[in-house]
């Protein structure tokens, strides 16, 4: 259990963190995009929408477009989040409100790229602090929570239809651009969510089982989870048990992976999968090479 000077600790540290996001995102949103005419996505795209057509403060239209959302994450998301999400909502729309960051270029495309940098860097750390600075990322993360599909790609297929609309309402060139913006908006926010580590699995099957898991540890220093294995030709043909070597590493490892193995046993029989999500275990510390020494040396008398 948490102590109470921990939990307060960490619930000041969440909001801090979602105060930034949303100082990141207006920059994006003021100092960008909305100078140059371009559409924000989400409901702030459709708000800037609206606005072309009716003469109301986009502050306004933000809060009610995000109230449809609001309720979704309701009945879907925990109440922790739809409270700090309408907290985070009413923040930004304040900031857009309020603040004017100087517009810092007129080139259409340096304002794509950094509008979309900065806006998916405070969309990213705000979902990583359990909120959301746009009503319709609620429905990104319940799709991201029911279906596993990415919370940046859901935005951006979102955005694909509002901006599909305006190309037709407004015009074809400033849709482009709004898409653009966010395409790297999407990738931003997955690699804040994610985090820049990108893990791959591998599973060997190897006579020299014992050499190659020894090895992975001493040389790379990955851990791994083993399983007994058994195979054999024909029905009736010669048996040998022998361990299946299960491990996730860091992906810049892996042509050190295949070495390792390849330089005990060029026929290892080697399977390779992407890894969408880990937790736990020793992944993400890959274990010490001096204690791996010892742990390899424990394993090879094992097998003696």
């Amino acid at each position: 259990m948490l102590s109470k000077r921990t939990k307060i600790y960490k619930s000041l540290s969440e909001y801090f963190q979602i105060f930034l996001g949303i100082i990141l995102a207006s920059i994006g949103l003021k100092a960008f995009l909305l100078p140059n005419g371009f559409l924000d996505g989400g409901v702030t795209g459709v708000a800037l929408l609206i606005r072309t057509q009716v003469d109301i403060n986009l502050s306004y239209l933000l809060l009610i477009f995000s109230i449809p959302f609001l309720i979704l994450g309701y009945y879907t998301v925990s109440k922790r989040i739809v409270i700090k999400s309408i907290i985070s909502i009413l923040g930004l729309a304040l900031f857009i409100h309020f603040e004017n960051f100087d517009t810092i270029t007129d080139d259409k495309l340096l304002t794509s790229i950094f509008g979309g940098l900065f806006l998916g860097a405070g969309i990213g750390i705000a979902i990583r602090n359990g909120s959301v600075l746009d009503g319709s990322e609620i429905l990104g993360v319940f799709i991201n929570d029911r279906f596993g599909i990415s919370i940046g790609k859901v935005i951006l297929a979102f955005n694909v239809i509002l901006f599909s609309i305006t190309a037709f309402v407004i015009s074809t060139e400033v849709a482009m651009y709004s898409i653009l913006t966010y395409i790297v908006t999407a990738k931003v926010t997955d690699l804040v969510i994610e985090g820049f580590e990108d893990f791959i699995g591998v599973t060997i099957v190897s006579k020299d089982f014992a050499k190659i898991e020894a090895a992975i540890i001493t040389q790379l220093g990955a851990g791994m989870t083993l399983y007994k294995g058994r195979k054999g030709f024909g029905s009736t043909g010669e048996k040998q048990d022998f361990d299946i070597i299960h491990s996730i590493i860091n992906r810049i490892d892996i042509k050190k992976m295949y070495r390792i193995v390849s330089n005990i046993d060029e026929n290892a029989f080697i399977v390779e999968f992407d890894v969408n999500n880990v937790k736990g275990g020793v992944l993400r510390r890959y274990l010490d090479r001096k204690k791996g020494k010892k742990l390899a040396n424990f394993l090879a008398e094992q097998t003696l």
